[in-house]
């Protein structure tokens, strides 16, 4: 089987990231962004995912932290996109509920060629520590255009904000892994009747 592994650059004069992933990984990570709630979010994302994920970012933090989260997930998006390849075999649809003390989540996936986000979390206050929530939305939608993916995001009960984020990224992580684990009935096919994803 071919080595499901990306590493993607990209350059602006904003910011200037790198990931690396491999989609048959043991869930190693390793992270320097500079955001430490981001890193322990995307921690979640490749233990729960066994994906192997490095992540480097300088960006304009001096002014805020969102070009640099924003960027963060098209790169991610970019990285997953090319490291998937043509898609044949993969089960292409994944899905998890994940739970955290009060708070539930649900996040449902579609490899399927077509971005769209679908994003119901409410984060119940506006920062965790020094992390400004609205930015989980511009880093899903970030994946979401480069990773060309159907994404559903539900926090269905919570209170606490950071238990709300923490159960999203790992059902995050554990639906990338269903959706891009092979599907051993499926070798060679595209799970598509359209012939194309």
């Amino acid at each position: 089987m071919a080595e499901r592994t990306a590493t993607i650059e990209r350059d602006t004069l904003e910011t200037q990231i790198t990931v690396s992933v491999n989609l048959d990984g043991t869930g190693k990570a390793r992270f320097d962004t500079d955001i430490p709630f981001l890193d322990h979010m995307l921690e979640q994302v490749a233990r729960h995912g066994m994906i192997d994920l490095e992540v480097t970012a300088k960006g304009d933090l001096h002014i805020d932290a969102h070009h640099t989260v924003e960027d963060i997930g098209i790169t991610m998006g970019q990285a997953f996109a090319k490291a998937i390849g043509n898609k044949k075999g993969i089960r292409r649809y994944g899905h998890a509920y994940v739970p955290l003390d009060e708070a539930l989540s649900r996040v449902v996936i579609d490899f399927c060629g077509r971005p769209s986000l679908i994003d119901t979390v409410d984060y119940k206050r506006s920062h965790i520590g020094t992390f400004d929530t609205d930015l989980f939305h511009e880093f899903f939608q970030g994946f979401v255009n480069h990773a060309q993916v159907s994404l559903h995001l539900d926090n269905l009960r919570g209170r606490n904000a950071h238990h709300i984020a923490e159960t999203i990224f790992k059902a995050f992580g554990r639906t990338l892994r269903m959706a891009t684990e092979h599907d051993a009935r499926m070798q060679g096919i595209l799970p598509s009747t359209k012939g194309a994803l």
